[in-house]
């Protein structure tokens, strides 16, 4: 690295249950730290109500999608709802070496292969204050059906079972207070977030039912 190259950007991992409130937060933390930047990922799933192309998600077909992951252009990928996934490697590498922060707003299986693959990952979880919680924050969503809102709690168990593997994880209770713990984080001053500290593993056994 010369003297003028940009220092390298940090990688975030962001993962959660469905409804946890993970991309209201992404998007709240990242309007007070201007130094970070959303990944925008690959989806063979259909654009809700006010998702732009390119800025909420690539929308792509399957068969795009599958081409895309012979040809190794992924960073990760999953299936989620039956709906595939990815992170674009290239982009995030580029970015990454301009001196971008970029967060990653994806879940469990793809912040497994993010770490398998990228050496210096911050990755946090998070979780909702309760149950009834997960399922009112569905419900008001109003962007599933009754069976869809079904499946993503029962789901919610597989995802909640992995909070552990994560270095941090907030609690979605009180929504400026976890957007503040998320800046905290970003700020490298994480250490009382830390998924080791008291009740959290009490929590995620009441979550997991």
């Amino acid at each position: 690295m010369t003297p003028d190259s940009p220092v390298r950007g940090r990688l975030f991992v962001i993962a959660a249950p469905s409804g946890a409130g993970k991309t209201s937060l992404v998007r709240a933390a990242m309007d007070r730290d201007p130094t970070l930047s959303f990944s925008v990922s690959y989806t063979t799933r259909s654009p809700r109500p006010g998702e732009v192309d390119g800025r909420d998600y690539h929308f792509v077909s399957p068969e795009v999608f599958e081409r895309m992951v012979l040809d190794a252009a992924f960073l990760e990928h999953a299936t989620v709802f039956g709906n595939r996934y990815g992170t674009g490697q290239e982009a995030t590498e580029a970015a990454l070496a301009r001196g971008c922060s970029l967060i990653l707003d994806i879940d469990y299986q793809g912040a497994q292969q993010v770490r398998a693959r990228v050496l210096e990952v911050v990755d946090i979880f998070i979780l909702p204050p309760s149950r009834p919680a997960l399922e009112r924050r569905l419900r008001d969503r109003r962007t599933d059906s009754p069976a869809a809102i079904a499946r993503r709690l029962a789901d919610s168990v597989e995802e909640i079972s992995h909070w552990s593997e994560f270095r941090y994880v907030v609690v979605n209770d009180n929504f400026e207070q976890a957007v503040q713990d998320l800046v905290v984080i970003v700020a490298g001053q994480g250490a009382a977030l830390e998924a080791g500290r008291p009740g959290l593993a009490e929590l995620a056994a009441r979550l997991r039912g």
